[in-house]
C-alpha cells in the first residue's frame, strides 16, 4: 500500500522549507534502521555503465536537494541509482531570501529562487566523505552570487579542483535563472572559453589526482535550436563527457492564472517536460554518437521517464517529481526502463 499520499498532505501543510527539513530528518533517522535495506530492495536493478561510471540503476537525483550532501546515505537508502548533490559554491552563501520556495499542486509543480544556498565547498566534501554508502555522486558546481561573470571560470575551476578528489562526476551549472546574469554563460561567446578553461583544468586535474572524473555541463530548456546546436557543438568540441537537460525554466504560459505561478524564479515539474525533451532530441540530433545525455524535467511518471529515453537520454533524474509521487516512484521508473530496455532487446535478436 502507498501511503505517501498521506504523507504528503501532510507535508504539504507546513511551509515548503520546513517541510523540506522535516522530510530529511525523517529520512535520516530511518536510515539507521532495518527499513533502509527493504526500501532499497524494492528498486530492481538495471545496471548500465555511463561514462565509465558503473550504475545499478538509470534513475538518479537532481541537484537541488541536498545541496549539502548532508543526507547521501538517507537518500541512497531510496535506491537511486546516482545522487546529484549541490549546487555547492566556492565560499558559503546564504541564497535568497524567504520566501523562496513554491508550490503550484494544481500543476504538479514548483517556483524556486533559492539563488545557490549552501554551505560551501569544504563544508560539502567533509559530508561526502563521511558517508556509508558506495552509490555513486554527482557534485553540481556553481559561481558565488558576487563573483562576476567575468570572473567566473575562476570559481568553476576551483569547484572543479577541490570537487574531483571525492566525485564520480562533476556537474556545471550555469543554468539556473537564480543567480544574476548566470544564464548569460551560456552564450557562445561566454560558453567556449569556459568549456577550454574547465577542460584544461580536468586534464591537469586528472593527471595530478590519478583518476579520471567525467564533466558534465547542465543547460536551460529555454534555448531556441540554434543555441542548442551551438551548445551541443562546443560541449563536443571541448571534450566535455556529457549533458544534463534540463535546469528548470522561467516561462510561465502553462501555469498563468495558478496561485505563485508570478513569483520570480525557475518553474520544474509538469509543465517542462515538453520543453525539456525537446531539447533532449535536438541534442541527440547534434552531438556525437555515445555522447552521454541525462534527462530530466517533468518526469512524474515510468511513462515520461521513457518519453525522455526514447528522445536520446542515457539515464534519468528527478527533482519535483520524487517530491509530488514519493518514492515508490523510483522503483517503478527503474522496472519500466528495464522492462522496455529487454523488449527493445528480443525484438531485434
Amino acid at each position: 500500500m502507498n501511503t505517501y499520499p498521506l504523507l504528503r498532505a501532510l507535508l504539504f501543510r507546513l511551509e515548503p522549507e520546513t517541510a523540506h527539513r522535516f522530510t530529511f530528518n525523517l529520512l535520516d533517522q530511518a536510515a539507521r534502521t532495518p527499513w533502509c535495506g527493504w526500501a532499497g530492495r524494492q528498486v530492481p536493478d538495471d545496471p548500465i555503465s555511463l561514462m565509465g561510471i558503473e550504475l545499478p540503476n538509470r534513475v538518479g537525483l537532481a541537484a537541488g536537494l541536498d545541496k549539502n550532501g548532508a543526507h547521501i546515505d538517507a537518500l541512497a537508502c531510496l535506491g537511486f541509482g546516482f545522487i546529484e548533490i549541490g549546487t555547492v559554491t566556492p565560499r558559503p552563501q546564504p541564497g535568497n531570501p524567504r520566501p523562496r520556495l513554491f508550490r503550484l499542486p494544481d500543476a504538479g509543480a514548483l517556483i524556486n529562487r533559492m539563488g545557490f544556498n549552501n554551505e560551501g565547498m569544504e563544508a560539502l566534501l567533509a559530508n561526502v566523505a563521511a558517508r556509508r554508502s558506495r552509490t555513486p555522486i554527482g557534485i553540481n558546481i556553481g559561481k558565488n552570487f558576487d563573483t562576476p561573470n567575468e570572473r567566473a571560470i575562476d570559481d568553476y575551476r576551483l569547484g572543479l579542483r577541490q570537487a574531483h578528489r571525492l566525485a564520480d562526476y562533476i556537474t556545471v551549472n550555469i543554468s539556473s535563472p537564480n543567480t544574476k546574469n548566470l544564464r548569460a554563460l551560456q552564450a557562445a561567446d561566454q560558453f567556449g572559453p569556459l568549456l577550454q578553461a574547465l577542460r584544461q583544468e580536468k586534464e591537469q586535474t586528472d593527471r595530478e589526482n590519478g583518476r579520471v572524473v567525467p564533466v558534465v555541463v547542465k543547460i536551460a530548456p529555454d534555448l531556441d535550436e540554434q543555441a542548442v546546436r551551438d551548445v551541443a557543438r562546443l560541449l563536443a568540441d571541448e571534450g566535455m563527457d556529457g549533458v544534463i537537460a534540463t535546469n528548470t525554466t522561467i516561462e510561465r504560459t502553462a501555469v498563468a492564472g495558478l496561485p505563485h505561478a508570478e513569483e520570480a524564479g525557475g518553474l520544474s515539474g509538469r509543465p517542462v517536460r515538453a520543453a525539456s525533451t525537446a531539447v533532449i532530441r535536438q541534442l541527440r540530433d547534434a552531438l556525437p554518437r555515445g555522447f552521454c545525455i541525462i534527462g530530466v524535467g517533468g518526469i512524474h511518471s515510468p511513462e515520461a521517464a521513457q518519453e525522455k529515453i526514447d528522445a536520446g537520454a542515457d539515464a534519468v533524474q528527478l527533482y519535483t517529481g520524487f517530491i509530488y509521487e514519493g518514492p515508490e516512484l523510483i522503483g517503478q521508473i527503474s522496472r519500466a526502463l528495464r522492462d522496455a530496455r529487454h523488449s527493445a532487446s528480443h525484438q531485434t535478436e
